[in-house]
This record gives C-alpha cells, sequence and structure tokens, in this order.
C-alpha cells in the first residue's frame, strides 16, 4: 500500500522542482526527502528519479506517480471537508498566515471571536509574506492565508486556490514634521521623486509594487532603508531619514515627529483570504473567512469617516 506521506513528499518535489525546495516546502532535511523517496520506489519497484545534473528529474514513472498523489492528496482533503460539513460543526483545528500588518490589524479581533463563537476550534497562526502565504497554502502547510495585491499590481492566485475579498487598505505618505509637504492635506507621489524612501527589504512583494509604482510615474527611487516592519520605517521616518508608504492597517500609535498625508491618487491595498478549493466546504473555513470580513469591516468603518 501507498504510503500518504511518501506521496505527499514526491507531490512536493514535482511542485517545487527539487530535492532543497521539496525539504524547505515541508520543512523537514533534504535528507529526509532523499529517505521518503528511496522507500517509495522500493514500494513501486520503479525509478522516480533520475539525476540531472547536481539535482535530480522525476522519470517517467515519477510523473505518472505524481499526478496521481497530486489527485489522492486532493481527495484526502476533500474527504477531510465532507466529514466537517456532515457534521456541521466548527471544530478540529485551522492554520491561519498573514502578512505583518494584517496579522496585527485583523488577527485579534478575528480570534477573539472565533474563541467566543467556537470554543472546539482550535486556531493556530503565523506571519507570511502574500507569496509565501500562498505557497503555505498550496502546500497544506495552512488552510487559509490573508494575502495582498495592489490597484495596479496584482498578485496572481494559483488555480486550485478560492479567493475572498476582505477590505481595501488605504495608505498614506509619512514624513517627518520639518518636511515641506508636512502640512499638505493630499500628495501624489511624484512630490517626492528627490526625497530617499525607507522601504520594505527587496523582494517582498510590496518593495516590487514600490518600484513598480514610482518607476511607471517616471521617478527612479532612491531606496535609502529597508525594514520589514512597519514601526521601524516609521521611527526612522521621524529621524528625518525619508519618507515612506504608511498603510493604515495595523498601523499602530504613529511617532512623535511624523505626519501622514493621504495620497490624491487613492492607492489602495486590496486584502484577500485564500484557501484550498477543495477545502470549501470546510465550516471552520467558513467561519474563519466570516471573522475575518467582520473585523475588517470594523476598521473599515472610521476609514470612511477620515480616521487613522
Amino acid at each position: 500500500m501507498l504510503n500518504l506521506e511518501r506521496l505527499r513528499t514526491l507531490d512536493a518535489l514535482a511542485r517545487l522542482g527539487s530535492v532543497s525546495g521539496a525539504a524547505e516546502g515541508l520543512h523537514v532535511t533534504t535528507s529526509a526527502v532523499s529517505q521518503q523517496m528511496a522507500k517509495l520506489e522500493r514500494e513501486v519497484g520503479q525509478q522516480l528519479l533520475a539525476k540531472n545534473g547536481r539535482g535530480v528529474r522525476l522519470t517517467d514513472a515519477g510523473r505518472l506517480l505524481a499526478d496521481h498523489a497530486a489527485r489522492i492528496l486532493s481527495q484526502v482533503e476533500l474527504a477531510q471537508s465532507d466529514i466537517e460539513a456532515q457534521r456541521g460543526e466548527v471544530v478540529g483545528e485551522i492554520r491561519l498566515g498573514a502578512f505583518p500588518t494584517a496579522a496585527r490589524g485583523l488577527f485579534p479581533a478575528t480570534l477573539l471571536a472565533l474563541r467566543a463563537g467556537h470554543p472546539e476550534l482550535r486556531v493556530r497562526t503565523l506571519e507570511l509574506e502574500p507569496e509565501a502565504g500562498i505557497r503555505a497554502v498550496l502546500r497544506g502547510d495552512v488552510d487559509l492565508a490573508v494575502v495582498l495585491d495592489w490597484s495596479n499590481k496584482r498578485l496572481p492566485v494559483p488555480g486550485g486556490l478560492t479567493k475572498a475579498e476582505l477590505l481595501d487598505d488605504a495608505p498614506d505618505i509619512a514624513m517627518a514634521a520639518g518636511h515641506p509637504l508636512a502640512g499638505r492635506t493630499e500628495v501624489d507621489l511624484e512630490d517626492f521623486a528627490e526625497d530617499d524612501w525607507v522601504s520594505w527589504p527587496e523582494g517582498e512583494f510590496c518593495y516590487d509594487w514600490l518600484m513598480f509604482t514610482l518607476r511607471s510615474k517616471g521617478i527612479e527611487p532612491r531606496i535609502a532603508h529597508l525594514a520589514g516592519e512597519h514601526h521601524t520605517q516609521l521611527a526612522l521616518i521621524a529621524a528625518g531619514m525619508g519618507v515612506c508608504v504608511a498603510p493604515r492597517l495595523g498601523r499602530g500609535p504613529v511617532p512623535e515627529g511624523v505626519r501622514l498625508v493621504p495620497v490624491r491618487q487613492k492607492m489602495r491595498r486590496h486584502v484577500h483570504a485564500v484557501w484550498r478549493t477543495d477545502a470549501d466546504r470546510r465550516p471552520s473555513i467558513r467561519a474563519a473567512v466570516a471573522a475575518l470580513r467582520e473585523a475588517g469591516r470594523e476598521l473599515d468603518e472610521p476609514w470612511r469617516e477620515g480616521g487613522r
């Protein structure tokens, strides 16, 4: 009989393209991946991997079994969903991931609502950048991820995932109180063509968005400082080290000496929840999405009224 965990390892190899990628995706060592594949080859009596330079590739038998593995794992997910749906109860465990400002801005209210409404549901959370969150959902590391994209730069969502809108986030530009534009009621990004920028780290989706957006307006960004945490970015702004985009979601207290000015072009971050379509019938997924949406609505009202 085929071992489910070994099929999961083969599926990860097929999707991620290397032993190291599969190991990272499954949170195990490369040695563990190799051992699982060696055992699977003995079980099926065929070679599933072949050397390819310094790496490996799937043989014809490996690709054939990987296709079956993907369907089998999907059926397992469907079975779990159907069992939960048949019971009609929000119980068991659900794993949620979110990018940092969403984790800070949405998770506290969401977790309180789930605890009050569904006391038998165990919820685990972790922070994940948007693209990592999507990969984690595809791998099955989390059941649902809160991700984002921008009005002018979309985040691709692969097939097999379902997406639900949670809220729109309207960022401001943060600058030191002594900045020449600090007294404005609105600004344009072009106003900061000669300023230094404090940005998210390279490789993150929002860093790529900032570079894309400024360059599309004919501005070559002067990125002076990189910081993943918005609190760190704002501390640098307070010290006069540049300007930054400051989302409202999860913002928290603004340091003294920082001014926040809305952008005239009405930039928007679209915040979504994504989960595997074959888990769509799980009551725990539906309950989590409802709680996240309610948390987003509670935040959205002050923003519509002009609060920050």
